[in-house]
């Protein structure tokens, strides 16, 4: 098993730190993990679980290795199951006739 979480670094609503949670061996293991731990699926976004610094001793007692943010992401990467979001493009989009200056990068 290799779920993964790094710390509660991150600021997020009801003013929480939140902390990301990803799994390096498939994204059956992160949800059953998920599930587990009583996140709830909504907070699923791409390739992670976004969670509140009141379950990570919680992830960490059932079993998530806790890890840098640094060290979660390249596991994650190296894994094959990194999910980038993706930018839309300006023309794709029919946006041509905003100003190159206001476009998303």
């Amino acid at each position: 098993m290799s779920v993964l979480i790094d710390p509660p670094n991150w600021p997020g609503p009801r003013d929480l730190l939140w902390s990301h949670l990803v799994s390096d061996s498939s994204t059956e293991e992160l949800h059953a993990f998920a599930a587990r731990l009583g996140v709830p699926s909504r907070a699923f976004d791409r390739d992670h679980y976004d969670v509140p610094e009141t379950v990570y001793d919680r992830a960490i007692t059932l079993g998530a290795e806790a890890v840098s943010s640094r060290e979660l992401l390249a596991r994650l990467i190296a894994s094959g199951l990194r999910r980038r979001k993706i930018r839309p493009r300006p023309d794709v989009l029919g946006m041509d006739s905003i100003p190159e200056s206001h476009r998303p990068a």
